[in-house]
């Protein structure tokens, strides 16, 4: 799994790909620290998190949606079904090289709690909640965007499906306030991953949520696992 996970973390860098997804986001968060820190004169790197919600919507399918896609185009997934090593793994092993990326573009967070801690004590618990909560979203997010991949062989389609999954899920608590049925307004008012995300910025570490997000994650990986396996038997 090692060489699964290096080849594909390496492959970020030789498209421009993975470069395109750290610099946005190194872009969008300084402008959103410079804007709720510096401009504010406030150390609460809460809303600058906050914010960061949308914009893992948005990138997330733009890291992901060529992981099978790619494969299935050049034929080259047919390697997956005959290949020694487990499903799971390649798998597992796309699913880590993907987020290694993701977690380059959350480090820069941590300059700028650097840049706070020299005029301000920094809420420690408070900036690990933030931490662990945009860890646990990309996560979710992108097992899913892993799992859209796995389904066509055209990139725009897997980015497009992703994309979309995504503003459904940021409509999630707008739904669940507007529709009348209540069962449906509470089924969704539960999968909402925006109220969750939320608690992690305000410092709140629910056991529920972290569960929440690992279960989508584990979910989706699983039923990517599903759907070559289903091919390498068809």
């Amino acid at each position: 799994m090692n060489a699964i996970i290096k080849k594909e973390f390496n492959s970020y860098f030789t498209s421009p790909i993975g470069y395109i997804v750290i610099a946005a986001f190194f872009a969008f968060a300084g402008f959103y620290f410079y804007v709720t820190c510096l401009i504010a004169n406030s150390s609460n790197l809460s809303y600058t998190f906050s914010n960061l919600f949308i914009i893992t919507i948005f990138l997330i399918p733009i890291l992901t949606m060529r992981i099978f896609s790619e494969e299935k185009k050049q034929k080259t997934d047919v390697a997956l079904f005959t290949s020694p090593v487990k499903l799971s793994f390649i798998v597992l092993g796309k699913f880590i090289a993907a987020l290694s990326i993701f977690l380059i573009c959350i480090s820069i967070n941590l300059i700028f709690a650097t840049v706070i801690s020299f005029f301000s004590k920094l809420n420690i618990a408070s900036i690990f909640g933030n931490f662990l909560g945009l860890f646990l979203l990309s996560s979710a997010l992108i097992s899913i965007g892993i799992f859209l991949s796995s389904l066509t062989e055209n990139q725009i389609i897997a980015a497009i499906s992703s994309i979309s999954v995504g503003i459904f899920i940021m409509l999630l608590d707008t739904l669940a306030n507007i529709i009348q049925n209540k069962f449906i307004s509470n089924i969704f008012s539960k999968l909402s991953f925006m109220s969750k995300y939320n608690n992690f910025t305000l410092g709140i570490i629910n056991l529920s949520d972290i569960v929440f997000f690992l279960s989508i994650c584990a979910i989706f990986l699983f039923l990517t696992v599903r759907v070559f396996e289903k091919k390498r038997w068809a």
